[in-house]
């Protein structure tokens, strides 16, 4: 877009939009998504330049020479290739501080983020009303029904302890202005959590809704027990609620103990005695009680855990290449 600027004219050369693509694994999507994205924002209105900006996360495929090949053929492609596998949150974070745009969009290479919406969030945070457009998936037909089980009990479960809102079914498929964009870039945290990164932020959000869908290639980076820890993590990373209910159990469990004390000596007092074996039940409650103690120094070692890491101040990626 040229610009005016003392007489002189200027031509801006940023785009309007940045599209933020993690990959892992993903040489069968990365060309349906490219074309696809291409055939629906071209035909656009409103959309007068954009630039993929795709990071391959240590990928052990041939991700990264599809990347080279789009884009030697596109220059509106370019790509960063880590040096190894970092995460999503990293390769995020090296999309958005990368990007150029007006707007950014983050979404995934599967399809699973249809590029359909794009133009209608943009629509509306262009209007100036909204920051960021959000988008959440209202159904899970086609995922897995205990995976769909312990995602929504995740979503609970954020919703009762974190200190933000975390909405259920939250995609991290986002169309965000510069401003909300900088302001997640200011945050340099090492343990990333984006689904609670981009509320804690704040500014107006849109939120759009659509129904699950399929991937479009290859198959999903994401098991059951990486999901589970990473929704421990968000809740870590966003709570200190789970150290108080250590502390509340810890402070009943010590009634609880005080009570059946006094009960003994009272029992011992007035000469009651009674021959009961009572192993089994001494045992049970001695398991308990200690997987309780264990449950909390576990707490208390996922908060140091994270406290140590972010001491070490470690760079979030290391980029091999870039294009």
């Amino acid at each position: 877009m040229p610009v005016q600027n003392g007489g002189d004219i200027i031509i801006d050369k940023t785009p309007l939009i940045s599209l933020v693509i993690p990959c892992y694994n993903e040489e069968e999507a990365i060309g349906l998504f490219y074309e696809e994205a291409l055939s629906v924002l071209e035909k656009s209105e409103g959309i007068l330049d954009l630039e993929f900006i795709f990071v391959d996360d240590g990928s052990k495929d041939a991700t990264l020479s599809e990347l080279r090949k789009y884009a030697a053929r596109d220059d509106r492609v370019h790509y960063l290739s880590f040096s190894r596998n970092f995460g999503k949150e990293a390769a995020l974070l090296a999309g958005l501080a990368e990007s150029t745009g007006k707007f950014v969009v983050t979404l995934d290479a599967d399809l699973q983020d249809p590029p359909s919406l794009i133009p209608e969030m943009l629509r509306v945070v262009s209007a100036g009303e909204y920051d960021c457009a959000a988008t959440r998936r209202v159904t899970r037909k086609g995922e897995p029904v205990i995976r769909s089980f312990f995602a929504r009990c995740f979503y609970y479960m954020m919703a009762k302890v974190a200190d933000i809102e975390v909405v259920d079914g939250a995609r991290d498929f986002r169309l965000m202005s510069r401003l909300y964009v900088d302001a997640i870039l200011s945050l340099e945290e090492r343990n990333r959590f984006s689904k609670g990164i981009f509320p804690w932020v704040g500014f107006k959000t849109k939120w759009f809704e659509y129904e699950n869908r399929q991937r479009s290639a290859g198959a999903t980076k994401w098991s059951f027990w990486k999901l589970v820890i990473y929704a421990f993590s968000g809740i870590v990373a966003f709570s200190s609620k789970p150290l108080a209910i250590a502390s509340v159990l810890g402070i009943l469990f010590f009634l609880t103990s005080l009570v059946l004390i006094l009960i003994i000596v009272i029992k011992k007092m007035i000469g009651y005695t009674v021959n009961v074996d009572g192993w089994a039940s001494t045992t049970c409650i001695i398991l308990f009680t200690s997987g309780v103690q264990l449950f909390s120094v576990g707490i208390l070692g996922q908060y140091l855990a994270k406290t140590y890491t972010e001491v070490k101040h470690r760079p979030h990626y290391i980029i091999k290449e870039a294009a």
